[in-house]
């Protein structure tokens, strides 16, 4: 299974739900987008993004997203989230997510996200502070 999340700086584990599913009989789309979301958010908090709100207004905010669902789920298994940041510019980056099956040990869906840096004191785009390029750059094990 490591080959699947190879390169994915953050990692997440959670079973699959009965609830999960939907009147078909496979995890229901929408769950995927909150696996995401739940990768998305461990990377942040690798990087201290509530410290960084915190001391300038700036923080992340979500753009855009999409899904490739390639196996469909069911109840029972564990997914493996894996996430990882690319193409990192002034205002914004790519987050790559790819959720694994365990039962199946398949790549189950793959996705991105474009993040936005935002001020949310002034309510207006911003730039992300070299602090969190670094950090970025560091949780990558990459150069800055």
């Amino acid at each position: 299974m490591s080959e699947h999340l190879e390169g994915m700086p953050v990692i997440v584990d959670f079973p699959v739900a009965w609830g999960d599913m939907d009147a078909f009989g496979h995890v229901n789309n929408t769950r995927y987008f909150r696996w995401f979301e739940d990768g998305r958010l461990a990377y942040f908090e690798a990087l201290g993004i509530a410290e960084l709100m915190e001391a300038t207004g700036v923080g992340p905010i979500l753009a855009s997203t999409d899904c490739r669902f390639r196996v469909p789920l069911t109840y029972p298994d564990a997914v493996r989230i894996g996430a990882t940041v690319t193409d990192v510019e002034d205002g914004e980056f790519t987050m790559r997510y790819v959720v694994v099956s365990t039962a199946h040990d398949r790549v189950a869906a793959e996705g991105s996200g474009r993040i936005v840096a935002f001020d949310y004191r002034a309510g207006t785009r911003a730039t992300w502070p070299a602090s969190l390029r670094a950090a970025i750059a560091e949780l990558q094990g990459s150069p800055a």
